[in-house]
């Protein structure tokens, strides 16, 4: 049987990345220098929104960049892209997100899984603030305060610091929490196998509106260094197997 880790089809990754990238640039920049928050509410709020949904997709792109997913067999490359993303969106360090990631990997759902709460396996607030402290230090609260500072040495309104980058930046770490990592590993059902992760049964648009597909999480753990927009041909390879091994079992 072939690997089912190795890549077959062309790496659009960078290409999506970019994509991305360039988006969240544009709207990013214009949300701080140039919009006048509330003018009108609709605006502010569809920025916020496309902002949120555009961090939440290239931290999912720097998430590749740990299993070398986004270029295989290029580390510098991934390592370069990762650390550059994950520095911009909250001052974040790449190299302990990618040690404390594959902790998670080889430890899923228990006490050693760093994103895990094992002392409350099932509530939203209290194992969201565990992991929102565990990831936030004073690194984070240095960087982005230096990070601010050039904004307004730039002309960024404080209040545009606030509503247009704050804002959206906290509530994209809600939905890849929620979407995730909570939806996918809480202790509320039983999980398929060992992984102790589960899939959602939303449709490919949902998958890709919620979490860049990150929510088809039972097959990330089982192909971990798939990207995440192969995670759907993963689902429905994985759902076919299942299908045909069980009507092989019934007629037999």
């Amino acid at each position: 049987m072939a690997n089912p880790n190795t890549q077959t089809a062309p790496n659009r990754g960078p290409l999506f990345a970019a994509m991305l990238g360039s988006v969240w640039l544009a709207a990013h920049l214009y949300a701080l220098f140039f919009h006048t928050v509330g003018s009108p509410w609709v605006l502010t709020l569809a920025l916020i929104g496309l902002q949120l949904w555009l961090y939440t997709g290239l931290f999912i792109v720097a998430h590749d960049t740990m299993h070398g997913s986004f270029a295989p067999g290029r580390p510098r490359v991934n390592a370069w892209v990762g650390r550059v993303i994950l520095f911009w969106y909250a001052g974040f360090s790449w190299s302990a997100m990618r040690t404390a990631h594959h902790q998670h990997h080889d430890t899923p759902g228990t006490a050693e899984d760093p994103d895990f709460n094992a002392d409350n396996p099932r509530d939203f607030w209290p194992w969201y603030l565990s992991f929102f402290l565990r990831y936030f230090s004073w690194r984070q609260i240095v960087v982005l305060g230096a990070i601010g500072a050039l904004y307004t040495l730039l002309g960024a309104p404080y209040i545009n610091l606030i509503v247009m980058w704050a804002v959206p930046a906290i509530l994209s770490s809600v939905q890849l929490f929620y979407f995730g990592t909570y939806l996918t590993h809480r202790h509320a059902e039983a999980f398929p196998d060992e992984h102790l992760a589960r899939t959602n049964d939303y449709p490919r648009w949902l998958s890709l509106l919620t979490c860049f597909h990150f929510g088809y999480h039972h097959e990330h753990h089982l192909y971990p260094n798939e990207p995440w927009w192969r995670l759907p041909a993963r689902k429905l390879a994985h759902k076919q197997a299942l299908k045909l091994a069980l009507e092989q079992e019934q007629s037999s």
